[in-house]
């Protein structure tokens, strides 16, 4: 039996995880949960997994959840940041799931690194901000770091059939999003509902709009040179719109390795829970024959800057990566909020790269400041609409 901490159970990954959970009871149990502001989607797995320490964003949900949860579980609540790392390095735990969005899940992660926890990655911004401290800490603590990001875990299973020496190049394959056919002029007048509508994944509204300007591509292209230790140049995005190969390893000798599946976020995270079995699942069989053509495309970087600017930042190295993401972060919600068009949200990332640069990669503060001095600056221009 394997205890887990979840961060971000109350989002897509985390539900997806406590699915897989709840379909291996014998395999799995819950010792901690950590969400947002979620209250009545935590309360209901509270109620079911009975964990021994739940943790939300702040105070005030905190006293409200207690108020909901039988007397029992009411001493088990704690909050903030704080409490969130409490989860995260709960000693009951043996392993913990990495499921918060954004820059949040860096210092949980670290954490749980430093409690020697191995971990299941789904918190890409926890490598881009911080890849080299956080795999340092990985190889001191001894822990393992497994992909759970479908395109990660595909290439984890393929590096599986050679040696890493072998490596010529690592493929990522990106869906486009919904608007792969659109004109830059078209881009201009998206709304957010329609940024929302991924033809493929079930994602969150922030992941959503990162796969459709693909800036969440080029988080997954910095979070693979450091989860995987290549370099950048030999890293490539290619598009995929039917989500069906996941990833691919190009090796020397010229032999290019894939992993399939359907698009069901369930199959990587059962394989990080599982390493190295497999768990039966049950799910829908791939169906080559009815998979008809499997199309490939090179990404137009003119109509999709976010992944140019992705390969800029960690070319550059330093808090770049840090930068990128946090400025992206608050341009997101700026449009999901109705403050700034779509193409706004890459202009607003690129300037802020520009105006923010100074800063250690080899030290968590500077990181941190860099991040902090980043949401200042995007929040000015969005404020501003000097874009």
């Amino acid at each position: 039996m394997k205890a887990l901490s979840l961060l971000g159970s109350t989002g897509s990954i985390g539900c997806n995880v406590l699915d897989v959970v709840r379909s291996f009871p014998d395999h799995y149990t819950i010792s901690g949960l950590a969400a947002g502001k979620n209250i009545p989607r935590l309360l209901e797995q509270v109620l079911e997994f009975e964990p021994e320490l739940i943790s939300l964003a702040d105070e005030e949900g905190a006293v409200q959840l207690r108020r909901e949860l039988p007397v029992q579980y009411r001493d088990r609540v704690v909050y903030g940041t704080s409490g969130t790392q409490e989860v995260a390095a709960l000693a009951s735990a043996q392993m913990t799931i990495s499921a918060i969005v954004g820059a949040a899940g860096l210092l949980p992660t670290l954490a749980a690194i430093e409690a020697g926890k191995d971990i299941g990655l789904a918190n890409k911004e926890t490598l881009v901000m911080a890849g080299k401290l956080v795999m340092a800490s990985c190889r001191r603590k001894g822990i393992n770091l497994l992909p759970v990001d479908s395109e990660h875990s595909a290439i984890f299973q393929a590096l599986e059939a050679g040696h890493p020496e072998d490596v010529a190049k690592i493929i990522l394959t990106a869906s486009g999003g919904p608007f792969r056919t659109k004109s830059r002029q078209e881009l201009q007048t998206v709304t957010p509902d329609q940024a929302l509508a991924h033809p493929n994944w079930d994602m969150g509204r922030k992941i959503s709009i990162d796969s459709a300007t693909l800036m969440n591509k080029g988080l997954e292209v910095i979070e693979a040179k450091w989860l995987f230790d290549v370099a950048v140049d030999s890293i490539e995005v290619v598009v995929h719109p039917q989500s069906i190969v996941h990833s691919l390893v190009e090796f020397q000798d010229g032999s290019v390795v894939a992993q399939l599946g359907i698009p069901d976020m369930r199959i990587p995270i059962a394989y990080a829970l599982s390493y190295p079995r497999r768990l039966p699942l049950h799910l829908e069989a791939l169906n080559l024959a009815q998979c008809a053509t499997l199309e490939f495309y090179e990404p137009d970087c003119e109509r999709f800057p976010a992944l140019p600017l992705a390969f800029a930042a960690i070319s550059k190295g330093g808090v770049q990566p840090a930068v990128l993401n946090a400025a992206n972060e608050v341009a997101v919600d700026a449009f999901l909020d109705g403050k700034i068009s779509f193409l706004d949200i890459t202009a607003t990332v690129a300037k802020v790269m520009e105006r923010v640069q100074d800063g250690s990669e080899d030290r968590i503060d500077e990181i941190l400041t860099a991040d902090r001095l980043a949401r200042e600056e995007a929040a000015r221009l969005v404020s501003e609409n000097s874009l």
